[in-house]
């Protein structure tokens, strides 16, 4: 398989050729309850409708709104035809802020550089997103599903694993390898995949499941969901598989390992007590905590925002729903969403995720405050499982 298309994906492929000199923006920020930035009011003008619709979408996941220009703060001025062309101005003084251009590649990755230049402007310290990538499960036929990895709206998909069986729960190791879980080798295996070169390897060797890999943020640690000693339990290693340890000694099974931001903590499923409940655990062992979701029963899927405020879950009710809880505790906020698998985008603000029946499921992406919600469009049969390279 050639590897090139893949390394070249994670590559930023976009460039401003001129700008203005940046000026220093003050913002008035202000929040809403739950502690989330309200959107931005800016105007969008010049380019084509298929153009501004990407910028918009872009924009709306980084605390952005279009408005009409009169109502604006920011006023952004452009037009696509040979190359994306962007001036950023702010409206009550007319100041221009910067002005680009920017070739290379496919006009839309031109139109995302744009939106990650803006939003890097105007929102000091908070990641961006428009140029980022996620992996997840797409199933080929029953029993038959292969990891892909696209940009983050779903455009420029690239298949990753060729394994003719079930493979699952892709995950970030960096922005250049992942993790999965395959059953290639007969039963379900851990491997890690180096996406420049095409190499992976085995990291898990033992009997029974070996699934739900999690890497720590550091890049140091995985965690993941073992079934060797009978039931599935969680245990901690080096990113090579070295220095096993379990955390966790259920006779009931525990699953979906996530970790937090400061790589110290563990959160995950687990059905001790009865019906499944989050729980979370030093990453070096000790007793397990639970994180009460009243309100929301049977939480599963956890993911833990890269700033550490939030943990997202999916609720089993008659149908799957979504919602967070504040990573220390305390009341839950329903994303009025149905859906799963939510995992957060690296600017702790919107999340992508799964819906739909079995085997016909689609991606969707949310703006979490104020729960706008884009699907993607379907690669194959199913689509779901969905990891944010952070």
């Amino acid at each position: 398989m050639n590897y090139k298309p893949i390394l070249a994906a994670l590559l930023l492929i976009s460039g401003s050729l001129a700008y203005a000199a940046d000026v220093p923006i003050v913002i008035d920020r202000k929040y809403d309850p739950s502690g989330f930035m309200e959107p931005i009011p800016v105007n969008i003008s010049g380019f084509t409708p298929e153009a501004a619709n990407i910028l918009r979408w872009d924009l709306t996941f980084m605390a952005f709104t279009n408005v009409p220009a009169g109502q604006a703060k920011f006023l952004i001025k452009g037009s696509n035809g040979s190359r994306v062309e962007g001036r950023l101005i702010e409206q009550f003084n007319q100041h221009e802020i910067f002005a680009r251009a920017y070739t290379g590649a496919s006009e839309r990755s031109q139109i995302h550089a744009l939106a990650d230049d803006i939003a890097r402007t105007l929102i000091k310290g908070v990641p961006t997103i428009a140029q980022s990538k996620i992996a997840f499960k797409v199933e080929i036929g029953r029993g038959n599903s292969e990891v892909y990895i696209s940009d983050y709206d779903g455009f420029n998909p690239i298949q990753v694993t060729r394994d003719n069986t079930i493979v699952s729960a892709p995950c970030w190791a960096g922005h250049g390898s992942l993790f999965y879980s395959t059953y290639k080798l007969g039963n379900p295996r851990i491997f890690s995949q180096n996406l420049g070169t095409g190499t992976r390897k085995p990291i898990t060797p033992y009997n029974g499941a070996n699934i739900s890999p999690a890497v720590s943020p550091d890049g140091s640690k995985l965690a993941m969901i073992l079934s060797k000693s009978g039931s599935p339990n969680l245990y901690v290693s080096d990113l090579n598989g070295g220095n096993l340890k379990q955390l966790t000694f259920s006779h009931d099974g525990e699953s979906c390992p996530c970790w937090s931001p400061d790589n110290q903590t563990i959160c995950f499923v687990s059905r001790e007590r009865g019906p499944a409940s989050l729980f979370t655990i030093s990453a070096h062992g000790g007793r397990p905590r639970l994180l009460s979701t009243a309100g929301a029963p049977t939480p599963t899927e956890p993911d833990w925002s890269p700033d550490g405020k939030w943990i997202a879950f999916t609720s089993q009710q008659r149908e799957f729903k979504l919602y967070i809880i504040p990573s220390a505790g305390g009341s839950i906020i329903d994303l009025q969403t149905a859906g799963e698998d939510a995992v957060w985008a690296p600017n702790s603000r919107a999340v992508i995720f799964s819906k739909g029946p079995d085997h016909a499921k689609t991606l969707s992406l949310l703006d979490v405050p104020t729960k706008q919600v884009k699907t993607i469009a379907r690669i194959l049969e199913s689509n779901s499982q969905p990891s944010w390279a952070k």
